[in-house]
């Protein structure tokens, strides 16, 4: 009776581990055929393109944002154009790197990996997990940042960074001389009182 159980839970756990093996090869399979990169495709270029878009210029784009099964999940076209400020992270990563180096009037088509979408949690109900994207873009306008405001953009940051601890180290420096002048007054008080007695 122990060697049939023993048999039974052997053949129990061989198939299951043959289960997992099999399940985890149709996961593989899936995954396949999912990019691992982002993707960008010219479709239209103009003639002329005398800019093309970096970090802090503002574009504005209609779009139709697909999964890879063809679903529309949204579109721009019934609506104004998006505006989008490059760099601030208003779309999602995928679909503002593919709008690096691009020009007024050009269109392209960006498959982009689910990492660089939604990842795993997805957009529910309408975006699944894991779920790699197709985004074709049509570029309607395009404005670059003046030197101005490139200036503002890049280095005050830095400054209000640089400006946070010197203001803590002179607030902790003003608190550290209030608390020894407070000391020194309490020693001297004593010291009075001591020789009054």
């Amino acid at each position: 009776m122990a060697s049939l159980s023993q048999k039974f839970t052997m053949r129990t756990g061989v198939f299951l581990l043959l289960l997992a093996v099999f399940t985890c090869g149709l996961a593989q399979v899936e995954d396949d055929d999912a990019p691992e990169e982002l993707q960008v495709e010219t479709l239209v270029k103009p003639e002329t393109c005398s800019m093309l878009s970096r970090i802090g210029d503002t574009l504005q784009i209609h779009y139709t944002g697909k999964l890879m099964d063809g679903k529309v999940i949204d579109t721009s076209l019934s609506r104004d154009p998006l505006v989008v400020e490059l760099g601030k992270r208003t779309v999602i990563a995928g679909l503002e790197q593919s709008l690096v180096g691009v020009c007024e009037g050009q269109k392209i088509k960006a498959t982009i990996p689910s990492h660089l979408a939604y990842g795993k949690k997805g957009y529910p109900p309408t975006i699944p997990g894991n779920a790699a994207l197709e985004f074709e873009v049509e570029v309607i306008s395009l404005s670059q940042q003046t030197q101005w405001q490139r200036m503002v953009n890049d280095v005050l940051p830095l400054v209000c960074l640089a400006l946070v601890p010197t203001l803590l180290g002179l607030v902790g420096l003003y608190l550290y001389k209030k608390a020894s002048a407070q000391k020194a007054s309490k020693k001297k008080a004593k010291d009075k009182k001591s020789k009054k007695k």
